[in-house]
Protein backbone atom coordinates (compact mmCIF):
# COMPACT_ATOMS: atom_id res chain seq x y z
CA UNK A 1 0.00 0.00 0.00
CA UNK A 2 1.39 3.39 -1.03
CA UNK A 3 1.09 6.16 1.51
CA UNK A 4 0.87 9.68 0.18
CA UNK A 5 2.95 12.54 1.47
CA UNK A 6 -0.18 14.17 2.92
CA UNK A 7 -1.09 10.96 4.75
CA UNK A 8 2.40 10.87 6.26
CA UNK A 9 2.12 14.53 7.29
CA UNK A 10 -1.24 13.78 8.93
CA UNK A 11 0.20 10.72 10.69
CA UNK A 12 3.17 12.79 11.88
CA UNK A 13 0.81 15.43 13.30
CA UNK A 14 -1.25 12.77 15.06
CA UNK A 15 1.90 11.14 16.45
CA UNK A 16 3.17 14.53 17.66
CA UNK A 17 -0.11 15.18 19.50
CA UNK A 18 0.07 11.73 21.10
CA UNK A 19 3.66 12.40 22.13
CA UNK A 20 2.75 15.78 23.64
CA UNK A 21 -0.12 14.21 25.61
CA UNK A 22 2.13 11.37 26.77
CA UNK A 23 4.83 13.81 27.89
CA UNK A 24 2.31 15.99 29.71
CA UNK A 25 0.79 12.95 31.42
CA UNK A 26 4.24 11.75 32.49
CA UNK A 27 5.14 15.22 33.81
CA UNK A 28 1.82 15.42 35.67
CA UNK A 29 2.46 12.06 37.33
CA UNK A 30 6.02 13.03 38.30
CA UNK A 31 4.66 16.27 39.73
CA UNK A 32 2.11 14.38 41.82
CA UNK A 33 4.80 12.03 43.13
CA UNK A 34 7.06 14.97 44.04
CA UNK A 35 4.27 17.16 45.43
CA UNK A 36 4.76 19.76 42.69
CA UNK A 37 2.31 21.53 40.44
CA UNK A 38 2.94 21.86 36.68
CA UNK A 39 4.44 25.35 37.03
CA UNK A 40 6.82 24.13 39.75
CA UNK A 41 7.99 21.32 37.50
CA UNK A 42 8.37 23.63 34.50
CA UNK A 43 10.50 25.98 36.60
CA UNK A 44 12.76 23.10 37.61
CA UNK A 45 13.10 22.16 33.96
CA UNK A 46 14.43 25.66 33.25
CA UNK A 47 16.97 25.18 36.06
CA UNK A 48 18.29 21.74 35.12
CA UNK A 49 21.48 22.93 33.47
CA UNK A 50 21.94 26.57 34.44
CA UNK A 51 21.33 29.08 37.21
CA UNK A 52 18.73 31.69 36.33
CA UNK A 53 17.54 34.98 37.72
CA UNK A 54 14.01 35.42 39.01
CA UNK A 55 13.34 37.64 35.98
CA UNK A 56 14.43 34.87 33.59
CA UNK A 57 12.18 32.40 35.41
CA UNK A 58 9.32 34.86 35.27
CA UNK A 59 9.72 35.22 31.52
CA UNK A 60 10.11 31.45 31.04
CA UNK A 61 7.01 30.56 33.04
CA UNK A 62 4.86 33.56 32.12
CA UNK A 63 4.33 34.42 35.78
CA UNK A 64 4.36 37.88 37.33
CA UNK A 65 7.34 38.90 39.47
CA UNK A 66 5.34 38.37 42.67
CA UNK A 67 4.11 34.94 41.57
CA UNK A 68 7.66 33.97 40.57
CA UNK A 69 8.94 34.94 44.01
CA UNK A 70 6.22 32.78 45.58
CA UNK A 71 7.18 29.92 43.24
CA UNK A 72 10.87 30.18 44.18
CA UNK A 73 9.99 30.38 47.90
CA UNK A 74 7.83 27.25 47.61
CA UNK A 75 10.53 25.28 45.74
CA UNK A 76 13.15 26.46 48.22
CA UNK A 77 11.06 25.32 51.22
CA UNK A 78 10.69 21.90 49.56
CA UNK A 79 14.46 21.62 49.07
CA UNK A 80 14.49 21.72 45.26
CA UNK A 81 16.22 25.08 44.75
CA UNK A 82 18.35 27.64 46.53
CA UNK A 83 19.16 31.28 45.98
CA UNK A 84 22.82 32.07 45.36
CA UNK A 85 24.80 35.23 44.77
CA UNK A 86 25.76 36.00 41.17
CA UNK A 87 29.40 35.16 40.46
CA UNK A 88 30.57 38.70 39.69
CA UNK A 89 27.64 40.97 40.63
CA UNK A 90 26.98 40.33 44.33
CA UNK A 91 23.81 42.47 44.16
CA UNK A 92 22.16 39.95 41.85
CA UNK A 93 20.63 36.72 43.09
CA UNK A 94 20.30 33.59 40.99
CA UNK A 95 18.29 30.44 41.54
CA UNK A 96 19.78 26.97 41.10
CA UNK A 97 18.65 23.43 41.73
CA UNK A 98 20.03 21.77 44.84
CA UNK A 99 21.74 18.38 44.70
CA UNK A 100 18.74 16.99 46.58
CA UNK A 101 16.43 18.51 43.98
CA UNK A 102 18.46 17.02 41.12
CA UNK A 103 18.40 13.60 42.76
CA UNK A 104 14.67 13.67 43.48
CA UNK A 105 13.77 14.80 39.96
CA UNK A 106 16.42 12.57 38.40
CA UNK A 107 14.86 9.43 39.91
CA UNK A 108 11.99 9.88 37.48
CA UNK A 109 13.58 11.52 34.45
CA UNK A 110 16.96 9.75 34.51
CA UNK A 111 15.65 6.33 33.41
CA UNK A 112 13.55 7.98 30.69
CA UNK A 113 16.59 9.84 29.34
CA UNK A 114 18.76 6.70 29.45
CA UNK A 115 16.23 4.56 27.65
CA UNK A 116 15.52 7.32 25.14
CA UNK A 117 19.24 7.67 24.37
CA UNK A 118 19.48 3.93 23.81
CA UNK A 119 16.54 4.10 21.37
CA UNK A 120 18.43 6.61 19.23
CA UNK A 121 21.29 4.18 18.57
CA UNK A 122 19.38 2.60 15.67
CA UNK A 123 19.32 5.86 13.68
CA UNK A 124 22.04 7.05 11.34
CA UNK A 125 23.78 10.36 11.81
CA UNK A 126 21.81 11.77 8.86
CA UNK A 127 18.50 10.60 10.33
CA UNK A 128 19.39 12.17 13.68
CA UNK A 129 20.25 15.43 11.91
CA UNK A 130 16.81 15.43 10.25
CA UNK A 131 15.11 14.81 13.61
CA UNK A 132 17.15 17.58 15.23
CA UNK A 133 16.26 20.00 12.44
CA UNK A 134 12.57 19.18 12.78
CA UNK A 135 12.58 19.60 16.57
CA UNK A 136 14.42 22.92 16.37
CA UNK A 137 12.01 24.19 13.70
CA UNK A 138 8.84 23.07 15.48
CA UNK A 139 10.12 24.59 18.75
CA UNK A 140 10.73 27.92 17.03
CA UNK A 141 7.26 27.77 15.48
CA UNK A 142 5.61 26.99 18.81
CA UNK A 143 7.58 29.70 20.65
CA UNK A 144 6.63 32.25 17.99
CA UNK A 145 2.94 31.39 18.27
CA UNK A 146 3.12 31.43 22.08
CA UNK A 147 4.49 34.96 21.85
CA UNK A 148 1.67 35.93 19.47
CA UNK A 149 -0.93 34.56 21.91
CA UNK A 150 0.84 36.22 24.84
CA UNK A 151 0.89 39.53 22.98
CA UNK A 152 -2.77 39.63 22.33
Amino acid sequence: MVVTRQELVTQLGTAMQAYQRSTQSFDDEVGRRLGLNPTDLRCLDWLVDVRRSARELSEATGLSSAATTTLIDRLERKGFVRRVAHDWDRRRVLVEMTEEGRERVGRFYGPLVSEGSAMLRVYTKDQLAVMLGYLLSITELTDRHRDLVRGG
